[in-house]
């Protein structure tokens, strides 16, 4: 079992930055591939990105490329989200997820274990 805690959410205006952090309990974090979904009011969940077990490897939904970056230490089971140039559609609950294939998923299914979520929303 892996419990993730998101933190680091908050308000916003557009054009800043916000970097959201997932901590992992378990001994495995080291062999799980990293995701972060998004939820926008009204709106089903979504994928954001994804990087792999050893973190060669990443995924971003085209409306984030080039803004966004997912890393994670794997010696401090963590993983985070650093968000540059927010916009207002950028405005959701972002959910950290835990996949035990170790790929760098960008399908809702494909992961195990979520955490609760944390708000972000960005002003215009």
């Amino acid at each position: 079992q892996v419990q993730l805690v998101e933190s680091g959410g908050g308000l916003v205006q557009a054009g800043g930055s916000l970097r959201l952090s997932c901590a992992a309990s378990g001994r495995s974090f080291g062999t799980y591939a990293m995701g972060w979904f998004r939820q926008a009011p009204g709106k089903e969940r979504e994928f954001v990105a994804a990087i792999n077990w050893s973190g060669s490897v990443t995924n971003y939904r085209d409306s984030v490329k080039g803004r966004v970056i997912i890393s994670r230490e794997n010696a401090k089971n963590t993983v985070s989200l650093q968000m540059n140039s927010l916009k207002p559609e950028d405005t959701a609950i972002y959910y950290c997820a835990a996949d035990r294939g170790g790929r760098a998923a960008t399908r809702e299914y494909e992961y195990d274990y979520w955490g609760q979520g944390t708000q972000v929303t960005v002003s215009s």
